[in-house]
């Protein structure tokens, strides 16, 4: 997979006790890297980290992305020459809360990545992740493209549009062109799914605690539109692009990508309840419509994929009711076991994904 390009490499992921970064490190440790993860904590009680034993098969840095000092001190000491940065404030919900720590860490973090990376030539390719949401939302029922405006009325949105300008000057000023130099892109997800996943706020998330308990999950808009697609989907792209970056395509230097299902995968938070609702007995569901205390909150997003599709030849292989199989069989499987056997669980089913993008014809699992 990925023309092998992992096999020996040592790779530095931040954010990696998160849910997409402890799927990540799992996935590169499978491909043959060498992996170091930096991450201010473990977020949640479960974690996907945890479950793994993640940090007995990396090494393990702790630090807050906010101390540049701290940063450069795992940089010079793993000497890392692959970067995913996916280390963030990530709950809108959150940012409200506590506005200064979600700019600081999402939009100062990215940049104390980059100069970490541009003063480190050992460092050959940077995968900054920022979000579907960096976009300014006008509520238009097509996707959102690459070269559309950057907004956000709430500090997350907002936080990862900076993020998103920071790393567009960053590549302008310090990157683009020079061979000693890191070739860095961005890439712009949709809203994952898998199993793993325990944040609050996070709609599958919220529904397993609440069913696996026999109690109402409570939702806010259920008439919301988002582009729903499985976790390993959206890791697929940041891998290939990573690939693409460490081969120096010049198509893809310095460009920013959305990696977001078919258009046919955008349903209705309910429609997503009610697939996910049928491997659950007794599911239910009630609607609170104040939502996050009279804060906004967008009701339809959807990305084009285009560009990754005419550049990089990728796209998503799972359809949303796979997408939702895979992750309901990996919560009842937890519960079933009681958190036993998951790692090898995991890795099946990253076997079983790789096999239908192969059957499928996805060019990053050719060989």
């Amino acid at each position: 997979m990925f023309s092998n390009v992992y096999a020996g490499r040592r790779v530095l992921v931040t954010g990696h006790t998160g849910f997409k970064g402890s799927w990540l490190c799992t996935w590169l440790l499978e491909l043959g890297a060498e992996v170091a993860g930096y991450s201010l904590d473990i977020p949640t009680n479960p974690s996907n980290f945890e479950i793994l034993a993640l940090s007995q098969r990396l090494r393990h840095y702790q630090g807050d992305l906010r101390d540049r000092e701290r940063l450069a001190r795992v940089f010079d000491e793993f000497r890392p020459e692959i970067v995913f940065h996916l280390a963030a404030q990530s709950l809108v919900r959150r940012s409200y809360c506590d506005p200064v720590t979600t700019f600081e860490t999402n939009a100062m973090g990215t940049m104390n990545v980059l100069e970490c990376t541009r003063h480190r030539p050992g460092v050959r390719v940077g995968v900054i992740i920022t979000s579907d949401k960096c976009y300014r939302n006008v509520e238009w029922t097509w996707g959102y493209r690459e070269n559309d405006a950057l907004g956000g009325e709430d500090p997350y949105s907002g936080s990862k549009a900076c993020a998103e300008l920071i790393a567009y000057s960053y590549v302008r000023s310090f990157f683009n062109g020079r061979e000693d130099g890191a070739a860095i892109a961005t890439a712009r997800a949709g809203n994952v799914i898998g199993g793993g996943d325990w944040a609050e706020d996070g709609l599958v998330p919220d529904c397993v605690r609440a069913w696996s308990k026999g109690d109402a999950v409570v939702i806010r808009h259920p008439e919301a539109t988002r582009p729903w697609q499985h976790v390993l989907d959206a890791l697929s792209g940041y891998l290939w692009l990573g690939r693409q970056l460490w081969g120096r395509n010049p198509r893809v230097v310095g460009e920013s990508y959305n990696f977001g299902p078919d258009a046919a995968a955008n349903h209705r938070v309910e429609a997503l309840l009610q697939m996910v609702a049928e491997g659950w007995r007794g599911a239910r569901w009630r609607v609170e419509a104040k939502g996050m205390d009279g804060r906004p909150e967008a009701r339809f997003l959807t990305l084009s994929s285009d560009k990754a599709l005419a550049d990089l030849e990728w796209r998503a292989v799972l359809t949303l009711p796979e997408a939702v199989h895979f992750t309901s069989r990996w919560y009842h499987r937890y519960y079933e076991q009681g958190g036993a056997g998951m790692r090898e669980f995991a890795i099946g089913q990253l076997g079983e994904y790789g096999c239908r993008a192969t059957e499928r014809g996805l060019a990053w699992s050719q060989g």
